[in-house]
């Protein structure tokens, strides 16, 4: 089975940057989506940021021009660059795959998923 790692989470001030990573393992082949998700307390999940295997990488629209999603397919592993974080940035960040080959920003979508790393941005 598809095993989904992350890191890079922490606490960062307003206006701040952070990286996080997550490295992927069980696949029986390389063609997934690929996708980052958020959830703050009390909120329902939602879609980061997506690399669907066919079709165009996509961002929320709070994020965009902030964040940049990408991936190392030799190492197994996605990224999602943070840039000018803010505090309504602030969630558990969850890691996705699906064997679909073009998803979009819908949870229902992914069927592998990390425990996620967490991200607080203060102000």
């Amino acid at each position: 089975q598809v095993h989904l790692v992350e890191s890079g989470g922490g606490s960062v001030q307003a206006g701040g940057s952070l990286r996080l990573s997550c490295v992927a393992s069980g696949y029986t082949n390389s063609r997934n989506s690929m996708a980052w998700f958020r959830q703050a307390p009390g909120k329902e999940r939602e879609g980061v940021a997506v690399i669907p295997w066919v079709g165009t990488t996509s961002y929320l629209d709070s994020v965009k021009g902030r964040f940049t999603i990408s991936q190392d397919n030799a190492k197994s592993t996605l990224y999602l660059q943070m840039n000018s974080l803010k505090p309504e940035d602030t969630a558990m960040y969850y890691c996705a795959s699906t064997r679909r080959l073009s998803a979009g920003l819908r949870v229902g979508d992914f069927a592998f998923w990390g425990q996620g790393t967490q991200v607080t941005v203060s102000s």
